[in-house]
């Protein structure tokens, strides 16, 4: 067997053992899954009537809530992998501080996969969570006019953001030194999607504002992953978004391993 070949078993162990924390423990998927799903309902049944109202264009529906659940629908996508990403640092804080990765750099285990089981299981459970809030968008009336294509294109987006964002928490885990810091560290990557395109248009936002949220990464993000679903071009979105994925993913996983090496429980 090859070095990659040890590493991709290894790998696979560590995740079949995250994935058992996870049936252990269903209430912190539970709870994971529903914050996004609250915002859901949230920002139709209580703000949709009138935040879809000022949408510029719709989707030709006379119902302004149709028009904002087709509108916030791709962001709700977004928030439920930022929030399985977040669950994923208290979970490697945890491992950190109670000494289960110092055992693990005494095992002949590759290096690697300790970390790379906790991003395959929020990966796995990225999943899960995405296709329970489409399921639920659904039925509240979401209707997508993407084609199998754009499908493809959608589902890149949230796989490459998952696995770009997931390096960012490990890492944020490893850095934070308790699960109490470790649950607050990534606080930001649930509030900058509200300064993106997330939930209004960025051309309705001040000037100054407006800028941030142009150039900011959530808002390539959103915007490509709507224009997958919505059977539209993303344009230049798309390569800022692959962009800013990448760009995060190579730096947290460098991040990430040199805090690995250096890791002792306390």
């Amino acid at each position: 067997m090859t070095a990659l070949t040890y590493a991709a078993a290894d790998s696979a162990t560590m995740l079949r053992r995250n994935l058992k924390h996870l049936i252990r423990y269903p209430s912190l998927t539970l709870t994971i899954i529903g914050m996004p799903v609250v915002f859901l309902l949230l920002f139709v049944y209580v703000f949709g009537g009138t935040m879809g109202a000022g949408l510029p264009g719709g989707t030709g529906s006379a119902d302004p809530r149709a028009d904002y659940l087709h509108y916030i629908t791709p962001a709700i996508l977004v928030m439920t992998v930022v929030s399985v990403a977040n669950s994923t640092a208290i979970l490697v804080a945890k491992d950190a501080t109670e000494g289960i990765i110092d055992r693990f750099r005494t095992m002949p285990i590759a290096r690697s996969a300790p970390l790379t089981g906790h991003v395959l299981a929020a990966m796995t459970q990225t999943i899960v969570g995405v296709l329970v809030v489409l399921a639920i968008a659904l039925a509240l009336g979401y209707r997508s006019n993407a084609s199998a294509a754009g499908w493809v294109g959608a589902t890149a987006v949230i796989l490459l953001m998952s696995w770009a964002v997931t390096w960012l928490c490990v890492a944020l885990g490893l850095a934070s030194g308790s699960v109490e810091a470790a649950s607050n560290a990534p606080m930001p990557l649930i509030l900058l999607p509200f300064l993106s395109s997330a939930f209004v248009p960025t051309d309705s936002m001040p000037a100054g504002l407006a800028w941030i949220a142009e150039h900011q990464p959530f808002t390539p993000i959103i915007e490509t992953l709507r224009a997958c679903l919505e059977g539209r071009d993303p344009g230049s979105d798309a390569w800022w978004a692959i962009g800013w994925c990448v760009l995060v993913a190579v730096l947290c996983f460098w991040w990430a391993g040199r805090l690995f090496g250096r890791v002792r429980a306390v």
